[in-house]
């Protein structure tokens, strides 16, 4: 590494831990020492020594305004503190997001994933992980299944019992759970107990969650929903007026629109949100808007995101394409009603981005008819779907068919 190199390396962030300055190595010790500025919460900079006069920035919120005070000070030796890896749920990654790690240096501590793995004995790379600071609880809904192991990063001392009170609203209530607080320091301590019973709350604010998940004995077997991450959830996972796209037809669906980790979807006409909630299930980098102007159903979507974990769908109120407009560019977009609304068609293949995908769901002639238009000037695959499921005839099963769908597939060139 040359000298310039070096020289543009303004920017130092320094895992820290419950040990404090004494814990830090010779390189996190000799950048803070070369710092002029220091930035960190409170707890971080009560650490330093009170005759220590360098400038010092206390996190602020929003958070924006701080990192724009540090952005300013681009050239000068900035240092910032943060708690264990800052790369694991912390500031260093939304840091790189605005400064080029070229300009900075990271130093980690052990994250405290990994303190909790070495006192309970877990294996880091065979467990789930999540953290809820700033973040809501429900995103756990999507982690659960039977016997899974998950480490949670508390927002506060408060955390523990909201995250015991949906584990047994969710049949979990057998459910081990075990917090560790201050992990690495003189005040570590250890509480366990199970989450139908937990009442603890004389806690830390600082403390990790750790949950060994089993289903209660005295509950009836667990749903499908919460244990697959796969497309094609039972059809009772959702609440709806009748506007749901069936689970086989879901399955093919999401298949064709082949979600990739941080992609954006437009479910355009979501009905109940089935399509841009499985989409955004199959990996938690997704992005998904559901755009949908009936009230009830869009009282549905924001029900079912939360019961499936996926809080984080945006639900854009409005009729398509008047409600399109200046929404982000997509990576991919499915239809599923309204095909028959003028400009509705076009509007989204203008906003679609090249190489992405459309997929358009048809039930009526009319809509068919148009799908094929659309197909003989741009391309793509049509496909015939018809499921038949087996229901009771009297004594005895026979074939019901359900509504045949016509589906168009149609990447952008």
């Amino acid at each position: 590494m040359s000298s310039g190199d070096f020289r543009r390396k303004w920017l130092a962030i320094i895992g820290i831990g419950e040990d404090g300055l004494d814990g830090l190595n010779p390189v996190g010790r000799s950048l803070l020492d070369q710092a002029t500025v220091i930035v960190g919460g409170d707890r971080h900079l009560a650490m330093l020594p009170p005759e220590d006069t360098k400038e010092r920035i206390l996190w602020t919120s929003p958070i924006e305004d701080s990192i724009n005070q540090i952005i300013q000070r681009r050239g000068q030796a900035v240092c910032v503190l943060a708690s264990g890896d800052p790369m694991c749920y912390g500031i260093g990654v939304t840091l790189t997001r605005r400064i080029a790690i070229a300009e900075m240096t990271i130093v980690p501590a052990p994250s405290a994933f990994s303190l909790a793995c070495a006192r309970l004995g877990w294996s880091l790379t065979e467990i789930e992980t999540l953290s809820l600071c700033g973040r809501n609880p429900a995103l756990l809904n999507a982690l659960l299944y039977p016997e899974v192991r998950l480490l949670v990063l508390s927002a506060d001392k408060l955390t523990p019992a909201t995250v015991a009170q949906l584990l047994t609203q969710q049949g979990f209530g057998d459910s081990q759970i075990t917090v560790l607080e201050r992990m690495g320091g003189t005040h570590e301590r250890i509480t366990e107990g199970i989450a139908s019973t937990w009442t603890t709350t004389d806690l830390a604010d600082l403390n990790t969650i750790a949950i060994h998940a089993h289903f209660a004995s005295s509950s009836t077997p667990p749903p499908l929903h919460p244990s697959t991450l796969l497309p094609g959830l039972p059809d009772t996972a959702y609440h709806h007026d009748g506007q749901l796209t069936k689970r086989e037809v879901r399955a093919i669906t999401l298949s064709a629109l082949a979600p990739l980790p941080g992609q954006l979807l437009w479910d355009v006409g979501a009905g109940c949100g089935s399509i841009a909630i499985e989409w955004l299930r199959s990996d938690r980098r997704c992005r998904a808007i559901a755009i949908e102007q009936h009230p009830i159903r869009l009282q549905c979507i924001a029900d079912n995101a939360i019961a499936l974990g996926t809080p984080t769908l945006t639900i854009l109120a409005g009729a398509a394409p008047i409600s399109l407009k200046g929404l982000p560019e997509p990576d991919a977009i499915f239809i599923g009603g309204g095909l028959t609304t003028p400009e509705l068609f076009e509007t989204c293949w203008q906003a679609l981005r090249l190489g992405g995908r459309l997929v358009a769901n048809a039930v009526t002639v009319e809509s068919e008819h148009l799908l094929f238009q659309w197909q003989h000037e741009l391309g793509g695959k049509l496909s015939r779907i018809a499921i038949q499921r087996a229901e009771p005839v009297g004594k005895f099963l026979g074939w019901k068919a359900m509504s045949p769908i016509t589906q168009w597939l149609v990447m952008k060139q």
